[in-house]
C-alpha cells in the first residue's frame, strides 16, 4: 500500500500540565488516537533494505545527555553472553562511540559531537541478529521483558521514545509572560534529521503498520506516562477518549465512510489508519 502524506490537517488539544502549572502540554490527537503498532519481527521491512531484519536498528542510537548514557551503560554491563550476542565485541572494542552526525536526534539533544551506540556490519551492535539462540531483536529490550521491567528503563531515549516526538519551545505571551510548550506528536521520517528522506521504510506513516488492537495512547502508555507525567497522561488519555467519541458520534470509526458516504476528515482520523481500515487490515477500534 503506498504511504500516506507527511503533511496532514490535525487536531491538537493544548492543557496546562496538572503537575507544572509553569508549563502548558500541546497534544496530537490524530497521532495518539491512531492504530500504530510497531512491527519489528512481525514484517517490517526495516529502514535500510539491505538489513530486513534489523528494523530501525541500522543506525546507532544517539544518546541525549549523560544521564542517559550512564543509564544504559549501567544495563549493557549486566548484559551476559545468552543475552546479547555481540558482548564479546562489544566489550573488547567498545559498544559506543563519538558522532558529529545529527541524524536521528531530537530537540533533548545539545549540539556538536555526541555519543551513539556503535554500528557493526551493518546494525546496533547491541541489536541480536536472526538466529541467535537468546532471540534476535534489541538485547536491552530483550532484556528488559526477562527482567519484569518496562523497556524504556533500559533503552537509550531516543529508542523507546520512538515513535513518538516530544518538543519544546518556550512561548511568550503579549503580557510579557512566557511558559514553555512541551508538545507530544508523531515522530515521521523528517525526526531522523535530513537523511531522514532516504530511508528505505518508516512505518508512523505506513497503512500495514496502523493495525494495531488498541489506540497508540493505550498501547504506549509507559512511554507517553514517562514522557508526560501520570498526571498529565489522565488528562491526555481523556481527551484522547473523547476524539474517539466525537469519531462515533459522527458515525463512523478508524476511517470507515459514515452514513453519508464521506470519510472522516484527516484531523480525526490518522490517513494510514484510515487506509487501513479501508483495506480490511484492521477492525474497527474497540471502546476504550
Amino acid at each position: 500500500m503506498t504511504a500516506t502524506p507527511l503533511d496532514i490537517p490535525r487536531t491538537w488539544a493544548e492543557f496546562t500540565d496538572p503537575a507544572e502549572p509553569a508549563q502548558r502540554l500541546r497534544v496530537d490527537l490524530t497521532w495518539l488516537t491512531s492504530r500504530w503498532q510497531c512491527l519489528f519481527g512481525r514484517g517490517c521491512p526495516g529502514i535500510d533494505a539491505g538489513e530486513p531484519d534489523a528494523g530501525c536498528c541500522t543506525l546507532g542510537a544517539h544518546f541525549t545527555d549523560a544521564d542517559d548514557l550512564a543509564r544504559v551503560s549501567a544495563v549493557v554491563e549486566s548484559l551476559s553472553a545468552q543475552e546479547w550476542q555481540l558482548r564479546g565485541e562489544g566489550l573488547a572494542e567498545g559498544w559506543t562511540v563519538e558522532d558529529d552526525d545529527e541524524d536521528g536526534g531530537d530537540e533533548d539533544e545539545g549540539s556538536g559531537p555526541t555519543i551513539a551506540t556503535r554500528v557493526l556490519d551493518g546494525a546496533c551492535i547491541l541489536l541480536n541478529r536472526p538466529g541467535f539462540p537468546g532471540g534476535a531483536g534489541c538485547a536491552l529490550h530483550r532484556a528488559a521483558l526477562a527482567r519484569g521491567v518496562e523497556p524504556l528503563t533500559t533503552k537509550p531515549d531516543v529508542c523507546w521514545q520512538l515513535p513518538v516526538r516530544r518538543a519544546y519551545r518556550e512561548v511568550e505571551l503579549p503580557d510579557g509572560s512566557s511558559y514553555l510548550e512541551i508538545t507530544i506528536t508523531e515522530y515521521d521520517r523528517r525526526g531522523w534529521g535530513p537523511g531522514g528522506h532516504d530511508l528505505d521504510w518508516y512505518c508512523t506513516n505506513e497503512p500495514v503498520a496502523h493495525t494495531g488492537a488498541v489506540p497508540l495512547f493505550v498501547s504506549l502508555r509507559p512511554e507517553l506516562v514517562e514522557l508526560v507525567g501520570e498526571e498529565g497522561y489522565a488528562v491526555l488519555a481523556r481527551l484522547c477518549e473523547d476524539h474517539l467519541a466525537a469519531q462515533e458520534l459522527l458515525g463512523h470509526r478508524a476511517g470507515r465512510p459514515g452514513p453519508d458516504g464521506r470519510e472522516l476528515l484527516p484531523l480525526l482520523v490518522h490517513p494510514a489508519t484510515a487506509a487501513a481500515a479501508r483495506e480490511g487490515l484492521s477492525d474497527p477500534l474497540p471502546r476504550v
